[in-house]
């Protein structure tokens, strides 16, 4: 039995580090990092869907006629905090390199609880229109930060299993996001006078504090900058010496980091990957299933609400599989293709629209929820490559940007391309896009494998460039570097 159990960990958690020394300090890291970004996704997610969700039903439940707000205006709101988002990810990047990300990422959690709290404030559509797009901005930190941070603590073989159970925790606060709202407008409605839609933001920003607090005490910062007091020095000396060599020039920001970001294939690769990536979640991300079962008049309440949430239960599980995958065998493309011709397949049936029945329909809406698994795909393919060369100011700018230009295509992918009139019809140009999506990613897949052999030619990770030095010779860090500069 205990063999077996060890194989099933090895199988999902990868195997142990081989000293106790790095055991205990992995372990810190995860009770640390992990739980703070896990728990502050979770919540945001929580939080995010659950605001979306209150204003649009505080627009037909009392926000409309308290405040004045017109159909036009609440369309301009959802907009305000899509913008927001978009602005916001480039200047995270670039903040974090000289404000330590232990007071920055938990400050920007306590600045968007407090802004969402503001808004059960909010009087009238400018105020609201302001402090949505606020919200935006604040919360563009969460997702790329993350990421970033994942990225700066953990090895090539550790990084997919964390930022999977990162993507998951996301998820998993979507499935929650319905259940809370509903019953914060069973029993807070009219309680101290208050509407129910003003306790809906209220509740939405207390709940999201004790993650900022959490991580005011316990985020370590970065390997090379932190004084978490849970660390011992060892174990922060240990903690670089496990990590590829860092470029001294790294943090710089300024004219130079323009040249090492807009001027290399890297930037533009994945930005393009990630724009391809969030476009085959589309059918999901769009509400396509839902808006259809709606229209069609087929189904219940009670199913219109939990059907749905099979297409995010798919998604929770193969994101988790495929990032557990990807550190086993260390290899991310044929995942990324496996995305692409499930997907395929569900547009097939959804281009036949008039001849399947509801069943198939059903089918494939759920097939198209494994688009999902292309998040570790693309994230933990670009936190290996864009960690070489020790950039970690290019490698951040990189990974927000990567989101804005995926961001500023979700904003109007929906309106063009999955209008809600188009629901009884199968979502016909939505569909169309979506093959020309699928093999435009799977053709860029091609681009990024080309990209990692080639840059894995130039950045030799060290154990491998220990190897191909003198054998007798004592190999020290300075060496190693001294190697590297000339290679």
């Amino acid at each position: 039995m205990g063999a077996k159990l060890h194989n099933l960990r090895v199988a999902v958690w990868g195997e142990a580090p081989e000293t106790p020394e790095e055991r205990k300090l992995l372990r810190k890291i995860d009770a640390s990092i992990l739980t703070y970004c896990c728990v502050a996704f979770f919540f945001n997610y929580l939080a995010l869907l659950e605001d979306r969700a209150v204003l649009g039903n505080a627009y037909v439940s009392g926000m409309k006629e308290d405040i004045n707000i017109t159909g036009n205006q609440y369309n301009l709101l959802v907009t305000c905090l899509a913008v927001g988002y978009i602005v916001g990810q480039v200047p995270h990047g670039l903040v974090i390199q000289k404000v330590a990300p232990r007071i920055w990422f938990p400050l920007m959690t306590l600045l968007w609880a407090g802004l969402t709290m503001v808004c059960a404030a909010c009087n009238s559509f400018s105020h609201l229109a302001a402090v949505r797009f606020f919200q935006g901005m604040i919360e563009a930190s969460t997702y790329s930060g993350t990421q970033y941070i994942i990225g700066s603590w953990y090895k090539g073989p550790e990084v997919g299993k964390r930022i999977g159970l990162f993507q998951a925790s996301g998820m998993v606060g979507t499935m929650f996001a319905g259940i809370m709202m509903t019953a914060i407008w069973k029993t807070m409605n009219g309680v101290a006078g208050l509407p129910g839609w003003r306790w809906s933001f209220i509740i939405d920003g207390i709940i999201t504090i004790p993650v900022a607090i959490f991580g005011f005490i316990f985020f370590p910062d970065l390997p090379e900058t932190t004084t978490a007091f849970f660390l011992k020095p060892h174990e922060r000396e240990l903690a670089l010496s496990r990590l590829p060599p860092k470029n001294p020039d790294g943090h710089k920001i300024g004219f130079s980091l323009i040249k090492r970001v807009l001027f290399t294939p890297n930037f533009w690769i994945f930005n393009v990957f990630w724009m391809l990536g969030g476009a085959l979640e589309a059918f999901s991300t769009q509400t396509c299933m839902l808006l259809w079962m709606r229209a069609s008049g087929e189904f219940t309440v009670p199913q219109n609400n939990n059907y749905p949430l099979g297409i995010t239960a798919i998604g929770i599980v193969l994101t988790l599989v495929t990032s557990v995958a990807i550190d086993a065998t260390k290899v991310h493309g044929p995942y990324g293709l496996f995305a692409c011709l499930v997907q395929l397949i569900a547009c097939i049936i959804l281009l036949n629209w008039n001849v399947v029945g509801t069943g198939a329909k059903m089918a494939a809406y759920y097939l198209a929820g494994t688009a999902y698994l292309i998040q570790p795909v693309v994230f933990v393919w670009a936190s290996e490559l864009l960690s070489r060369g020790g950039d970690d100011a290019a490698r951040a700018v990189t990974l927000y940007a990567m989101n804005g230009a995926s961001s500023v295509l979700y904003a109007f992918w929906g309106i063009a391309l999955y209008p809600a009139t188009d629901a009884k019809t199968g979502f016909h140009k939505g569909t169309i896009t979506m093959v020309v999506v699928v093999v435009s990613l799977a053709l860029w897949i091609g681009v990024v494998w080309w990209q990692d052999k080639r840059t894995a030619n130039v950045h030799v990770p060290q154990p491998e460039l220990e190897s191909k030095l003198d054998g007798e010779e004592v190999v020290t860090s300075e060496r190693v570097t001294e190697v590297k500069t000339q290679q």
